[in-house]
């Protein structure tokens, strides 16, 4: 079902348009990733489609009553409230409902006229749907269920909104807009102030929603898990990739290779025909030269293409350090609680370290320790031969914000620098012409954190220790760090929420758990995720064998006080086991089959089929989980 269109949008300030011309669909059941870099627009037009802004040309039209919202980043919340009574007022347009389908229910029982039975009984089955549609008959359980799965506890429900950090009340914002279910979800960097735990349950939950939505976020392995479309915002358009942010990454350069080619098919034709007209048009061929030339005049040009500029960081050759930078033994520190106790674990040169754990849990604290900048309560640190420490602080406090950018960035160390050698250091880095003189307090956040890692090429260290150094870049300035840290000579240890990140950058990880247990992790985050799948498996077998084993004891017990056992009722009609497992086999075929059509571009060329075999996809789903269902319990009472 289309929810929303729009076309010729165009948006522009003082400093130029940020978008023209731009138009698209979105339908039920598709969620749209929406990427651009910084400063393209992308806030802009989301609350242009939202009617909390409006376009300077161009029209936007929500369809067939649906409804929409855009996930606000400045909480507002009535005074008082509790945290249960905040999040259940997101509920209050089908709360009423409820209460107009009981009056509707009292009317029609009393109704005389056949007309009026008729109008009573048709709006009840709207409110009826409604209600059934966005699951509105298990209010409180719903409620629940998202507050636990955004991180908060139930002993949180009963206190005041107003007694909430930030973060969390930033996190109430987006508990309120998954419970209203609106028609068309608007998501404003929804992963921000979560930890891995809570992104990963927001993943699932969005995954599964019927609504539509366009999903703004620098969260890469976010948009991978949870997006079928990518729009990106670049040139002052928008242009479509079919699939995941990985399938997008992919098309994008190959629909950049193709537009190039045939942009310079085209200029070679035009070059062979201008040539041509230019030798014969005062010859006895006037009359085709002119004819060319109308030709000519008729053509639509093809422009050519650009692509999104990516900084061309790289870091320079460094001394060699000693083969092992850090040796860490039973380490330990703690505060009210235990940060980390017990922390054993050797780097060797060259190797790329990654740390990772929720928010709190002692990250920050274990690179002040490992720096030599705070002392553990135990265990000991041993520095390496030749270690050269460079630190980017996730706050960017390291830059002086009263200097020029060059100046912060020139090292002390080395005055006699040459200055073009510095503009030539920053600009790989994306910082050129007059912004190197500019006050590093007047730059963007992205464009500081870009000249912090510049002064970290500057110092010419050997162990960069990095704080969360993707927070303020975008995505191609994310992926020129990567680049250019995977060719690093030296040795990494980095603080990072950011999957993609790890995922590509360490070989090393460490895992906090904000108990005071560290895990190590030889790989990187998706050893980390196969590790932890393998443990929750083995967890659920454990549950089930006790399971089975304390109602076998159970059996026995009830045996010697009753002749006749008893099991447990079935709850699916009896079936062999090999012909559940045969069952098993098709349809996870099945679903492999709509998996590899879903990844097929041809496939979204058509919406009607999009929603069609979504449908199926997830039909399947919950056929396989059933039979799944049967299997056990086939495998347990047959």
């Amino acid at each position: 079902m289309l929810l929303l269109s729009c076309w010729s949008l165009s948006r522009g300030f003082d400093a130029g348009p940020l978008f023209e011309n731009v138009g698209f669909e979105l339908h039920a059941g598709e969620r749209v990733g929406l990427v651009g870099p910084n400063g393209v627009g992308k806030t802009t037009l989301l609350r242009i489609l939202a009617g909390l802004d409006h376009p300077d040309e161009g029209d936007v039209r929500l369809h067939a009553g649906a409804r929409i919202r855009l996930l606000s980043q400045q909480p507002d919340f009535a005074p008082g409230r509790t945290l249960f009574d905040e999040a259940r007022s997101a509920l209050d347009e089908f709360l009423a409902a409820h209460d107009d389908m009981i009056q509707t229910a009292e009317k029609l029982a009393r109704a005389t006229d056949e007309a009026e039975r008729n109008a009573l009984a048709a709006r009840y089955d709207r409110l009826n749907e409604l209600l059934r549609q966005h699951d509105a008959y298990h209010v409180d359980h719903r409620i629940r269920q998202v507050l636990d799965g955004l991180g908060f506890s139930a002993e949180d429900y009963p206190r005041p909104v107003s007694t909430f950090s930030g973060g969390q009340q930033s996190r109430l914002m987006l508990a309120k807009l998954l419970l209203a279910s609106p028609d068309v979800m608007l998501l404003d960097e929804p992963s921000n102030h979560l930890d891995i735990d809570t992104t990963r349950w927001l993943e699932e939950y969005l995954s599964k929603q019927p609504e539509g939505m366009i999903v703004v976020s620098h969260d890469r392995y976010f948009l991978d898990r949870v997006v079928t479309k990518v729009f990106e915002m670049h040139a002052n358009r928008i242009s479509s990739y079919p699939g995941n942010f990985k399938q997008y990454w992919r098309l994008r350069q190959e629909r950049y290779e193709q537009e190039l080619k045939a942009y310079e098919a085209q200029r070679e034709y035009i070059e062979k025909q201008e040539e041509y007209i230019r030798r014969v048009h005062y010859g006895q061929l006037h009359k085709q030269a002119a004819s060319r030339q109308k030709a000519l005049d008729r053509l639509e040009r093809v422009e050519r293409p650009t692509m999104i500029e990516t900084p061309q960081m790289h870091f320079l050759p460094v001394r060699r350090s000693g083969d092992v930078v850090l040796q860490v033994e039973g380490l330990g520190k703690s505060y009210d609680r235990p940060l980390f106790k017990e922390l054993t674990f050797s780097l060797p040169r060259g190797k790329r370290l990654g740390i990772m754990g929720p928010n709190g849990s002692g990250k920050t604290t274990l690179l002040r320790v490992l720096l030599g900048e705070e002392e553990p309560d135990e265990g000991k640190v041993q520095r390496g031969h030749l270690v050269e420490f460079g630190y980017y602080d996730q706050h960017l406090q390291t830059l002086d914000p009263e200097k020029p950018v060059i100046r912060a960035v020139w090292p002390e160390d080395d005055p006699d620098a040459v200055e073009q050698q510095m503009r030539d250091l920053l600009g790989r880095f994306g910082l050129t012409g007059d912004q190197v003189y500019q006050r590093v307090g007047a730059l963007s956040g992205g464009e500081r954190s870009r000249a912090a890692l510049a002064r970290l090429v500057a110092q010419g260290v050997n162990v960069l220790i990095l704080d969360e150094p993707t927070n303020h870049l975008d995505l191609w300035a994310c992926d020129a760090l990567e680049q250019a840290l995977l060719a690093y000579e030296g040795t990494l240890i980095v603080v990072s929420h950011d999957r993609y990140f790890l995922n590509r950058v360490v070989d090393l990880l460490l895992v906090l758990d904000g108990q005071g247990k560290v895990e190590v992790i030889h790989g990187n985050f998706d050893t980390y995720e196969m590790m932890r799948a393998q443990k929750e498996e083995a967890e659920r077998d454990r549950a089930r064998k006790e399971s089975g084993a304390s109602a076998a004891k159970g059996n026995t017990n009830s045996s010697r006080s009753n002749s006749k056992p008893v099991k447990p009722k079935r709850q699916f009609p009896y079936r062999k086991v090999e012909e559940i497992e045969q069952d098993i086999a098709t349809v996870e075929m099945e679903l492999h089959e709509l998996e590899q059509l879903m990844a097929s571009p041809d496939l979204y060329r058509d919406g009607e089929k999009v929603k069609e075999t979504t449908r199926q996809f997830e039909e399947v789903k919950d056929r396989l989980k059933q039979l799944y269902a049967h299997w056990e319990e086939a495998v347990e009472l047959n």
